[in-house]
Parts: structure tokens; C-alpha cells; sequence
């Protein structure tokens, strides 16, 4: 099996490394109570809903 002949430095691993977080956005979706838009499963962060359950009691201040 082929070996690399030199080790790679730190520099040129992280320049590589540095363009993978811009392959895609994260994927959001609408909150079917409230119409909030939050990553897919997850707990809504404005209701506190998952799916059609009350997950986090909101209290409104």
C-alpha cells in the first residue's frame, strides 16, 4: 500500500481542512406549531415543541 514519503504539515492539513465547513448550510426546517425555522430534529427554540409534543414549557416574560 502507497505511504505517504513526507509528513504533512500543520499549515496544509488545516488549509485543507478549512474548506469543509463550506460544503452545504445547515438544513432547517418550519416548526409545524409556531412556524419558526430550526434544525431538523431538534426541539423548536421559540415553543419548545417536537413534532406535536411540548417538550420545554415556554413561559411568556
Amino acid at each position: 500500500m502507497a505511504v505517504p514519503k513526507r509528513r504533512q504539515s500543520h499549515s496544509r492539513t488545516n488549509l485543507r481542512r478549512s474548506n469543509n465547513s463550506k460544503l452545504t448550510a445547515p438544513t432547517l426546517v418550519k416548526c409545524a406549531k409556531c412556524g419558526e425555522y430550526n434544525p431538523a430534529h431538534r426541539v423548536c427554540s421559540a415553543c419548545g415543541y417536537y413534532g406535536d409534543k411540548e417538550i420545554v414549557k415556554k413561559t411568556e416574560a
